[in-house]
Protein backbone atom coordinates (compact mmCIF):
# COMPACT_ATOMS: atom_id res chain seq x y z
CA UNK A 1 0.00 0.00 0.00
CA UNK A 2 1.35 3.19 -1.15
CA UNK A 3 1.51 6.38 1.89
CA UNK A 4 2.49 9.78 1.14
CA UNK A 5 5.07 11.55 2.89
CA UNK A 6 2.03 13.81 3.97
CA UNK A 7 0.66 10.76 6.01
CA UNK A 8 3.90 10.13 7.25
CA UNK A 9 4.23 13.81 8.68
CA UNK A 10 0.77 13.62 10.17
CA UNK A 11 1.73 10.54 12.06
CA UNK A 12 5.02 11.91 13.04
CA UNK A 13 3.08 15.14 13.99
CA UNK A 14 0.89 12.82 16.31
CA UNK A 15 3.76 11.31 18.06
CA UNK A 16 5.33 14.49 18.40
CA UNK A 17 8.08 13.42 15.98
CA UNK A 18 10.25 15.73 13.83
CA UNK A 19 11.57 13.69 10.59
CA UNK A 20 14.80 14.51 8.70
CA UNK A 21 13.55 14.12 5.12
CA UNK A 22 15.49 11.05 5.01
CA UNK A 23 13.75 9.78 7.88
CA UNK A 24 10.29 10.45 6.13
CA UNK A 25 11.13 8.49 2.93
CA UNK A 26 12.40 5.46 5.24
CA UNK A 27 9.40 5.77 7.19
CA UNK A 28 7.26 5.75 3.70
CA UNK A 29 9.01 2.33 2.56
CA UNK A 30 8.79 1.03 5.86
CA UNK A 31 4.72 1.88 6.46
CA UNK A 32 3.97 0.71 3.03
CA UNK A 33 5.77 -2.93 3.35
CA UNK A 34 4.21 -3.20 7.15
CA UNK A 35 0.41 -2.18 5.35
CA UNK A 36 1.05 -4.69 2.96
CA UNK A 37 2.30 -7.57 4.71
CA UNK A 38 -1.37 -6.37 6.86
CA UNK A 39 -3.12 -6.45 3.36
CA UNK A 40 -1.22 -10.11 3.16
CA UNK A 41 -2.86 -11.50 6.58
CA UNK A 42 -6.16 -10.62 5.53
CA UNK A 43 -6.51 -12.57 2.09
CA UNK A 44 -5.78 -16.24 4.82
CA UNK A 45 -9.24 -18.13 5.69
CA UNK A 46 -8.94 -18.62 9.28
CA UNK A 47 -12.61 -19.72 9.12
CA UNK A 48 -12.33 -22.56 11.91
CA UNK A 49 -9.35 -21.84 13.63
CA UNK A 50 -9.95 -21.14 17.35
CA UNK A 51 -8.60 -17.81 19.09
CA UNK A 52 -5.66 -18.11 20.98
CA UNK A 53 -4.67 -16.38 23.98
CA UNK A 54 -0.85 -16.92 23.39
CA UNK A 55 1.28 -17.38 20.44
CA UNK A 56 2.87 -20.13 21.92
CA UNK A 57 1.34 -22.85 23.99
CA UNK A 58 2.89 -22.50 27.73
CA UNK A 59 3.98 -25.64 29.50
CA UNK A 60 2.45 -24.17 32.84
CA UNK A 61 0.53 -20.73 31.80
CA UNK A 62 -0.98 -20.06 35.32
CA UNK A 63 0.48 -21.28 38.91
CA UNK A 64 -1.97 -22.62 41.58
CA UNK A 65 -2.53 -20.00 44.18
CA UNK A 66 -0.47 -20.99 47.76
CA UNK A 67 -0.95 -19.04 50.29
CA UNK A 68 2.67 -18.03 51.89
CA UNK A 69 3.90 -16.09 55.05
CA UNK A 70 4.52 -12.57 54.08
CA UNK A 71 8.08 -11.82 53.17
CA UNK A 72 9.26 -10.34 56.94
CA UNK A 73 11.56 -7.58 57.74
CA UNK A 74 13.80 -8.86 55.31
CA UNK A 75 12.44 -7.50 52.54
CA UNK A 76 12.02 -4.19 54.05
CA UNK A 77 15.69 -3.66 54.10
CA UNK A 78 16.30 -1.34 51.10
CA UNK A 79 12.86 0.42 51.39
CA UNK A 80 13.82 3.97 51.29
CA UNK A 81 11.44 4.78 54.51
CA UNK A 82 9.18 2.32 56.94
CA UNK A 83 6.42 2.20 59.22
CA UNK A 84 6.64 -0.80 61.42
CA UNK A 85 6.68 -3.89 59.22
CA UNK A 86 5.27 -1.70 56.12
CA UNK A 87 6.89 0.16 53.31
CA UNK A 88 5.90 3.75 53.62
CA UNK A 89 4.95 5.73 51.01
CA UNK A 90 3.83 9.61 50.17
CA UNK A 91 0.50 10.70 50.41
CA UNK A 92 -1.34 11.50 46.72
CA UNK A 93 -4.55 11.85 47.56
CA UNK A 94 -6.04 14.69 48.68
Amino acid sequence: MKITAEQVLHIAALAQLELTEAEVAAMQRDLGAILDYVEQLKEIDVAGVEPMTHAATLVNPLRDDVVQAPPGPRALANAPARAGDLVAVPRFLE
